[in-house]
């Protein structure tokens, strides 16, 4: 059912009550939906590599990405600190012929593919776990869920619903596209594979495919197909631990109301306390995936452990 167009405040405080997982694991939790992948999870991820092929599913972390400077965010600047040319000019002043290269780099963390932190969004005020944003994030940084409490927990079983090849043109959906409850249960359907507690998702929506055809355009921010508001009951109820899509901010855009801006985000990050992914690089798996008709393996996706970061950058590895 959709959502009523006019009344987002209304059908948010309702999700956010419905799908609400404040108190779930303790008054002290920083990790949300991270709960769901224990040890037993992990144990029935590795168990799934069988051929050994490894796929990474990050975007380049450079400057011909996809950000415009919007909210500040610009892509990467990379900058060498000591060169090829110094050394064989002799300028680094090491003995014996050494020589060496160093370089820097200078980015937003959500700048290309990315998590994003229990940080990241609030509702009216309200943190993760029910916690006031001003007492969680300050110029200080996330002091009570930075992103480096959840380094050591993001690898178990991963799971690729393609519902651009399920459900698109040409394995792409057109922009605007709403995921839904049903789509993600028929793609998963035609897949043969099933989505559940302590799983991480990745969906495909073929619109990364389509910006590297075309050229980025609006890909950050502009129409995009995505998750419709009305999954987050089906984003709770899977207790799936952490989903991550190949667009630019995870949910359908424009969003499913006259006046709104990522209401998905608003209920699944501060009341799920859900591990949101974004601009994953899905294209070449989903074509190992489609070949072989297996769906499921081992994935790593460890953020950098960032003291006080509400997002990372990653480099999430899949491996079959």
């Amino acid at each position: 059912m959709s959502p009523d167009r006019t009344d987002p405040e209304g059908a948010i405080a309702e999700a956010a009550k419905s799908c609400s997982n404040w108190g779930r694991w303790g008054s002290d939790d920083v990790l949300g939906t991270l709960n769901f992948l224990d040890g037993a999870k992990r144990r029935e991820g590795a168990a799934l590599v069988r051929r050994g092929e490894s796929f990474s599913l990050s975007q380049s972390f450079d400057m011909n990405g996809p950000q415009k400077g919007w909210r500040r965010r610009t892509n990467p600047v990379h900058t060498m600190l000591d060169t090829g040319t110094d050394a064989a000019l002799g300028n680094q002043g090491f003995p014996h012929g050494i020589g060496g290269a160093d370089d820097v780099i200078a980015m937003p963390l959500q700048c290309s593919t990315q998590w994003d932190g229990l940080g990241h969004i609030f509702d009216h005020g309200n943190a993760w776990n029910g916690r006031r944003a001003e007492k969680v994030v300050t110029s200080d940084g996330d002091l009570v869920t930075g992103i480096e409490h959840m380094a050591p927990h993001v690898a178990g079983r991963g799971v690729l619903l393609d519902v651009g090849r399920v459900a698109g043109m040409d394995g792409e959906l057109p922009a605007g596209f709403a995921i839904t409850e049903e789509h993600l249960t028929a793609t998963a359907e035609a897949h043969g594979v099933r989505v559940g507690r302590g799983d991480i998702v990745a969906v495909r929506t073929g619109r990364l495919a389509r910006a590297r055809r075309e050229g980025w355009g609006d890909y950050a921010g502009g129409d995009s197909p995505g998750l419709s508001f009305t999954t987050a009951g089906w984003l709770h109820r899977t207790e799936i631990a952490a989903i991550a899509t190949d667009t630019w901010g995870f949910e359908v855009r424009p969003n499913e109301f006259d006046i709104a801006f990522q209401p998905l985000h608003q209920v699944a990050i501060p009341h799920i306390g859900l591990l949101i992914g974004e601009m994953w690089d899905l294209d070449a798996l989903a074509a190992d995936c489609a070949a072989d008709g297996v769906y499921a393996f081992w994935l790593t996706a460890a953020p950098l452990p960032i003291t006080g970061a509400v997002g990372s950058p990653v480099n999430p590895i899949a491996v079959k």
